[in-house]
């Protein structure tokens, strides 16, 4: 039996325009806003859900402890890297995140991405630049392959971009089961057949969330598995690749090329040496950035409380030990 007012504990600066859209909750929820612990010491105590908007992993782990009846936390983020502390983790209490939210607009980055070097396009504009006219030859993506590593709601739609450019796509996944039947995808394989992908792939998507067992699973060896016209793009999060080792396949042009939107170090350092090479397209971890994506994660939230509230499953409810 629920009851009649929910308490919803938001830690996010009170300014965030998103958190008007609350607004029409109030009547059934009473919501308390804030970015310090001791905002949250009345409300805590018998608080039901928790939105973590936009915290430091600290602030959520003392409101976390400060909050022993809780029954639900969301992150607006898709990734849980940073918020899968011990405690959160041991307890009862059911995590979602907005995974899907985002993965229209990060399967778009990487067909640009694979546009940008099929056809050339930093050739182009350093020839316009230039004043020089130049023809050269461009690639199709039609009848090459894509290589996903992750296939989780970011890697299907990236398969999408695929399937619609003609491409032949295979995923890997901790799972490979669950995707057999997938109509986007020509081939499933394990983690462990990481190299077999890593050697038939054009194009290579890294999609995985972070945990320990895909930390670093995109290795110097993978790396060095790949085609030397093969490319690698990550849209996932930094720690799955081995930066130094894409580097060094990078400068010595063993690869053509890498599409990176996330990194180990982010904001990347001004002196970072990736702004130097001229074969990687960098982008500072805005590809899922629309007009709308935080409107849209807030809705997407809107409908999980609602669900919530009337004791309904859970949308985008994630394995805790798994890390997704």
């Amino acid at each position: 039996m629920q009851k009649d007012t929910v308490t919803l504990l938001v830690l996010a600066d009170p300014a965030e325009p998103q958190l008007k859209m609350l607004n029409p909750l109030r009547d059934t929820t009473n919501i308390v806003v804030g970015q310090s612990p001791e905002l949250f010491e009345q409300a805590a105590p018998v608080a039901d859900a928790m939105l973590v908007w936009s915290a430091s992993r600290s602030l959520v782990q003392q409101v976390f402890a400060m909050a022993p009846k809780l029954r639900w936390v969301h992150t607006r983020a898709a990734g849980l890297d940073t918020l899968l502390f011990p405690a959160l983790v041991d307890s009862p209490v059911p995590l979602t995140n907005s995974s899907g939210v985002y993965s229209r607009s990060l399967g778009e980055f990487v067909a640009a991405a694979m546009l940008f070097f099929a056809k050339d396009f930093r050739r182009m504009l350093r020839n316009q630049a230039a004043g020089r006219w130049e023809q050269f030859d461009v690639e199709e993506l039609h009848g090459r392959t894509m290589g996903i590593v992750g296939y989780g709601d970011i890697g299907r739609a990236a398969a999408a971009q695929a399937k619609g450019l003609g491409m032949q796509v295979i995923a890997l996944r901790r799972q490979p089961d669950k995707s057999r039947a997938d109509s986007l995808v020509d081939e499933v394989m394990g983690q462990s057949d990481i190299l077999e992908l890593m050697r038939h792939s054009d194009y290579v998507v890294v999609a995985a969330p972070l945990t320990p067992d895909t930390r670093g699973l995109v290795g110097a060896a993978a790396i060095g598995a790949m085609k030397p016209s093969g490319v690698l793009i990550n849209v996932g999060r930094g720690p799955v690749v081995d930066e130094a080792g894409l580097l060094a396949a990078l400068r010595n042009k063993s690869i053509r090329g890498a599409a990176l939107d996330v990194f180990d170090q982010e904001p990347l350092p001004q002196d970072h040496p990736f702004y130097a090479m001229d074969n990687l397209l960098l982008s500072p971890h805005c590809a899922d950035h629309t007009q709308t994506w935080v409107d849209d994660a807030m809705r997407f939230f809107i409908v999980n409380l609602g669900c919530f509230s009337r004791g309904e499953a859970l949308a985008n409810l994630v394995d805790k030990r798994l890390g997704y």
